[in-house]
Order: C-alpha cells, then sequence, then structure tokens
C-alpha cells in the first residue's frame, strides 16, 4: 500500500524519502520514482516536515513511530496509515506531543487498487490544527480523507469499517451460493438486484469474481482476521456486541485452515461450497 502511496506524493511534487524494513524494496521505490531511499529510520526523517508510516499490527507501529519521534524536529507531523488499535494511536499521540510532534491516526480503505489509483479514503484521528495541515498532503492519493475526533478516532472508524466489510461478504456469498444452487446465473442475479436495496461496493466489485471462485486478489483475509481482532478486543473494552463479527472471523479461521489465508476477504463463498 504504501509503495504506490509515496509515489503519488512525488507526483506531486514532494520530495520524499522512504525506508523499508526490506531494503531492496526502498531501492526498487526510489529507482521507479526517482526519489531517495535510506539505510535507517533516523536518516528517513532527517529534516522532514512530514512522515508517512504504513506497517501491519501495534508493534511494528511502535518499532518504527518511536524512532521516528526521537529524530524528528519540534513541528513535524507523523502521519500513521496502519489498521492498528486505538490505544495504540493514543499512545504514540502522547509520546509525540510531549515532543512538541503531531501524530494523526490515519487508517485506509480502499485496497491496493485504491492506492494505485489514488483513491483511498482516510479516517482520522488527532488535533485538528494537525490535521488541516496534513490533510493538503494526504490529499495526494486520497479521495476522501476526513477528521472523525480526538486520538484513536481514526482507528475506531476503521474498525467499523471492517465490522460492516465482513457482515456485507458473509450475506453475500449467501446469497451466491443460494444463487447457484437454485441453478440460477450468477451475473444475471446481480444485474437484477444490484440496482435496489441490496447493491454494495461489494456487490458490484466481487460478486461476478466470486461467482467465478477467483479470490487471488485484493485485501487477503489473513490481514483481515488481524483487524478484526482489534475490534472484537475493543469491543470487550467498551461493552458493544459483535456477535455477526465473531461468527465471521471464524469462518476466516476455517479459510485459513483450508489454505486460504492470502484469499481475498471475498473468499467466505468458499467455505459454503467446501460443505
Amino acid at each position: 500500500m504504501g509503495y504506490p502511496m509515496a509515489g503519488h506524493l512525488v507526483a506531486a511534487g514532494h520530495d520524499v524519502t522512504v525506508w523499508n524494513r526490506s531494503a531492496a524494496k526502498a531501492k526498487g521505490w526510489a529507482e521507479e520514482y526517482n526519489g531517495e531511499a535510506a539505510d535507517t529510520i533516523a536518516l528517513t526523517v532527517d529534516n522532514a516536515d512530514f512522515v508517512f508510516v504504513c506497517v501491519g499490527d501495534d508493534p511494528d507501529v511502535y518499532d518504527v513511530v518511536r524512532p521516528a519521534i526521537a529524530a524528528l524536529a519540534e513541528g513535524a507531523i507523523i502521519i500513521d496509515h496502519t489498521t492498528a488499535s486505538a490505544t495504540c494511536a493514543r499512545a504514540l499521540f502522547a509520546e509525540a506531543k510531549a515532543k512538541e510532534i503531531g501524530f494523526i491516526d490515519a487508517p485506509i480503505s480502499g485496497g491496493e487498487a485504491g492506492a494505485v489509483n489514488g483513491q483511498l479514503t482516510v479516517m482520522c484521528g488527532g488535533d485538528r490544527a494537525v490535521f488541516d495541515l496534513a490533510k493538503p498532503v494526504i490529499d495526494a492519493y486520497a479521495k476522501a480523507v476526513k477528521l472523525m475526533g480526538p486520538s484513536g478516532a481514526g482507528q475506531l472508524t476503521k474498525m467499523v469499517n471492517q465490522i460492516c466489510i465482513a457482515g456485507i461478504l458473509q450475506g453475500l456469498a449467501e446469497g451466491i451460493n443460494f444463487a447457484q444452487k437454485s441453478g440460477l446465473d450468477v451475473d444475471n442475479v446481480v444485474g437484477a438486484i444490484g440496482k435496489g436495496a441490496a447493491q454494495s461496493w461489494q456487490m458490484d466489485n466481487r460478486a461476478s469474481t466470486m461467482g467465478r471462485g477467483e479470490y487471488e486478489f485484493g485485501f487477503a483475509l489473513d490481514w483481515m482476521r488481524k483487524d478484526l481482532r482489534i475490534a472484537l478486543e475493543t469491543a470487550e473494552e467498551i461493552g458493544a456486541d459483535l456477535t455477526l463479527a465473531r461468527q465471521v472471523d471464524g469462518y476466516y479461521a476455517q479459510l485459513q485452515n483450508m489454505g486460504g489465508g492470502r484469499w481475498d476477504t471475498s473468499a467466505l463463498l468458499a467455505r459454503l461450497q467446501n460443505d
């Protein structure tokens, strides 16, 4: 995700230096986009006005952001695009603020295609003044950027996003499975119902591929399980009922056991066809 996003920053006229835990990726990006690659986090953020982070989970965020905070000058802004916990966001917000550095938790939605096409949706948490400075830069790769509230609010909003996607995909998988077992043509069915109340982004973009059993693209269900774990843990803390999300998470675990950890999240249909 970060690879094409950084490319959009170059296209927008920014001077960009990248660092990656796999040095070859950083070097490859620098060659492709005529940017710079650095060997350490400290060298990467030297004299930076904005620092963008896009890694995997809470431990990765801490490992990358804390050295950046230590190396940055006052007034710099860190924008974390990782889908992580609100607890992580709030902790790093406080650590950054103590050094007069801005921190925005800014998880993204739109998948790899959204990153490549510069059409991501970005949900932000943090101080309004810091967000107002960061938004024009984020606009280089986003179609929608919104401040959702104080630190952690961006991550909480992303949890809502993933909870809704899980339920929509399970419903779509059951509907397609029903259509197939009824002898209906999936594309014809989607053509009929896709302009009515059942319509969704998932139906528009995944129903046909699901019907053909194609799952080798999009957002891997291994990552979706990570996101749902964070949402489920948060639900326990705040007393929210995530019965359906918990059930779908269990279905994704079954798909992992089937060897489908890298399949797209729409692979929920494969579990039904495997029964």
